[in-house]
């Protein structure tokens, strides 16, 4: 028998965030089934709390345009990646489950290239990223660490910082581990740029930045 759980709502910004404690795996489960992959918000699961997060423009704008700049980075140095979104990584052996703002497999391409993501028969994303915009109950890079992802890029009050998983745990760094040439502070000044001039033009700023980088 589950016990009803209690809703507790957050607000920041007018962002959503809903947390359901007490949820078994399958019941979790049944609700990811019952209303599928197209829905607006975004999920959380640790151990038996849900959290169900509904993102703003705001939260979604910046995640866009980084995911725009890793498609420059990879074009530029000739390289396959596979971008997919917010791609549930789950392990019911770990009772754990999240989905990212966005995931790239960069040095793993190959061995997902059109595969069904399977936690852990495949590897874990090598990026994800994660737009903070919402005080979280759950510790959401406990749960990437018990997935294996090796890198985080979090952005939030325009900076991006960049964790790497060290014996378990992330810890802060300057350069990326997928793209080490790459200054990522300067990242958020493109985002930042993209609201006078526009997104492509930001953009192509950027393909010019990283091709100097490169040259």
């Amino acid at each position: 028998m589950v016990t009803t759980p209690s809703i507790t709502p957050q607000n920041r910004s007018e962002e959503k965030v809903i947390t359901l404690p007490g949820i078994q795996w399958q019941t979790f489960k049944s609700i990811l089934s019952d209303v599928g992959d197209d829905r607006a918000w975004r999920m959380a699961y640790d151990r038996g709390c849900l959290e169900i997060r509904m993102p703003l423009t705001e939260h979604e704008e910046p995640i866009g345009m980084i995911e725009h700049f890793v498609g420059v980075i990879v074009d530029e140095l000739a390289i396959e990646m596979r971008q997919l979104g917010a791609l549930t990584l789950e392990r019911e052996d770990l009772t754990r489950a999240i989905e990212p703002d966005t995931c790239f497999y960069i040095q793993n391409e190959s061995a997902v290239r059109g595969k069904s993501i399977q936690l852990p028969a495949d590897p874990p994303p090598d990026l994800v990223v994660e737009s903070d915009y919402t005080s979280s109950s759950i510790n959401k890079f406990a749960i990437y660490a018990s997935l294996g992802v090796p890198e985080i890029w979090r952005y939030r009050d325009r900076h991006l910082e960049v964790y790497q998983l060290v014996e378990g745990n992330y810890e802060l760094r300057e350069n990326s581990l997928a793209f080490p040439f790459l200054s990522i502070a300067e990242i958020p000044s493109f985002i930042e740029q993209s609201k006078t001039i526009g997104q492509r033009a930001a953009v192509r700023l950027f393909r010019e930045s990283v091709k100097k980088i490169l040259a």
